[in-house]
């Protein structure tokens, strides 16, 4: 697989895979936008994350360490 920045800057680069059908999955995958899947969202990805965040910090506020 070959491959060059579509912007330009001259970044690029070779990779050689077992298969085609490999470098074609590949290429698929480095081919999507950011964001164009929701599953991607890190909103929603990192969302559990951030309410558990918020909790130790109010817990913290009304229990403070002795």
């Amino acid at each position: 697989m070959l491959w060059e920045c579509e912007r330009g800057c001259g970044a690029g680069s070779v990779k050689q895979y077992p298969s085609a059908n490999r470098a074609r999955r590949y290429a698929t995958a480095f081919d999507q936008e950011y964001g164009s899947d929701v599953g991607n969202a890190p909103l929603f990805g990192l969302f559990p994350l951030r309410l558990l965040q918020l909790g130790r910090r109010l817990g913290r506020r009304r229990n403070p360490p002795r």
